[in-house]
């Protein structure tokens, strides 16, 4: 499709530059954990609070942030996300401890969940294209993940409260563009009810695919959250290890995600992302050095830009009609399913170093159990046919071969 044809092109970009911005506040905090740790004096669970207090906030708060968005619109909700954001990441940089930095991070989640119930829906109703819009708003987290972690490294290394503080101004800016060049969709929506939300999971599709995204969502969080404990890095070394991870995840959403399921179909390309991530795990956890740890990190950061390129158009395909009860119900469980892996992360590490990533090995096998047993059932929601089916299909439907006489 001809870009021209987008008449709110200016909004698209606007929103999709805000995305970037709250996805680079989020990663700046990966390569100053450890730096953090050491600082306040907390052990390696504690410090991965800061993790699991901002995700589980942003999960709760997908469905008040979806209801509201029906009763006042997109854009007053999103742009209240980014204030509150603006404001908690300032704050946490003047926190003297755990606590303070976890509620902060709390409050910092609750912002975002105003920002991400609302972004997806505001772009996928502005657009004449949705596969392209979906594809430019996971490419801009991913180069969102690929560059907070460049920052976080340098800013790091003069004190880990700068990251937060920069991240603080980095809403700001993000706040001036939602002011000036987000729009309202033009269709009038109707208010969301919570039991539309909560509808949506009677569809056997719908249902597997949060399955297979509650697993593979745990990993990607155990990934992001307890690596940079994992390689023992300084600041600004573990800041372009992420940086790594960053580009590997942008190339897999950019480069290759959409273009593997223009030729095998997204639910497809979707088993290719958690197989490969699968092994990415048992990588992780057998790694004998910091360059093997190195070299999976970015290898892990490609399969789960696979999976990302296809996630979100999958949950607006096989969710409900209406988007906002599509998105709120998809990403209450993408980022609830999320929370707890840091901090079990932090608690496991105690007994055995590769002992997250053995878990998170065990609960991907699940996904990956669940989407060999119930794959078809997103393929056929979603127009598509796996491999497998086709070839049991085709065996159930070959002609019998005649059975020779025997002589």
């Amino acid at each position: 499709m001809d870009r021209r044809s987008e008449p709110n092109r200016s909004a698209i970009y606007a929103t999709t530059l805000v995305a970037f911005l709250a996805i680079a506040g989020i990663a700046v905090v990966d390569p100053i954990l450890p730096a953090i740790g050491e600082a306040i004096g907390v052990t390696a669970w504690q410090v991965e609070l800061l993790f699991t207090a901002y995700i589980a906030v942003m999960a709760v708060g997908m469905i008040p942030a979806t209801l509201a968005s029906g009763r006042f619109g997109f854009k007053p909700v999103l742009v209240t996300g980014v204030s509150v954001v603006g404001l908690a990441a300032i704050g946490a940089s003047f926190s003297n401890d755990i606590v303070q930095l976890s509620v902060l991070r709390g409050v910092w989640g609750l912002g975002n969940a105003m920002f991400f119930a609302t972004a997806m829906v505001v772009l996928v109703n502005l657009a004449n294209d949705r596969e392209w819009v979906v594809g430019l708003f996971e490419t801009a987290l991913g180069l969102g993940f690929a560059v907070g972690p460049l920052i976080g490294g340098l800013l790091g290394e003069v004190s880990w409260r700068l990251p937060f503080f920069v991240c603080g101004v980095f809403m700001v800016l993000a706040l001036g563009v939602a002011v000036r060049k987000l729009r309202e969709p033009t269709n009038k929506q109707s208010p969301v009810r919570v039991g539309q939300i909560f509808a949506t999971y009677r569809k056997p599709a719908f249902i597997t695919l949060c399955v297979v995204t509650a697993a593979y969502n745990f990993v990607f969080f155990v990934v992001l959250g307890y690596t940079p404990l994992f390689l023992r890095l300084d600041v600004i070394p573990l800041g372009l290890a992420f940086t790594g991870w960053g580009l590997g995840l942008a190339a897999g959403i950019l480069l290759i995600g959409h273009r593997l399921a223009h030729r095998i179909g997204a639910v497809q390309t979707v088993g290719v992302a958690i197989l490969g991530l699968l092994v990415c795990m048992v990588l992780f956890a057998t790694s004998t050095g910091t360059a093997t740890s190195l070299v999976v990190l970015v290898i892990a950061g490609l399969f789960m830009g696979l999976a990302n390129a296809n996630l979100t158009d999958l949950a607006l395909g096989l969710g409900s009609a209406d988007r906002r009860v599509a998105t709120g119900a998809f990403n209450l469980v993408r980022w609830g399913a999320a929370a707890p892996a840091p901090i079990i992360s932090g608690k496991l590490a105690e007994h055995g170093l590769a002992l997250p990533f053995w878990v998170g090995f065990g609960v991907l096998a699940v996904g990956v159990v669940v989407y060999l047993a119930f794959g078809h059932l997103m393929a056929a929601g979603y127009g598509e046919r796996l491999v497998w089916n086709r070839a049991a299909r085709a065996a159930e439907h070959a002609p019998e071969e005649p059975v020779g006489e025997a002589y």
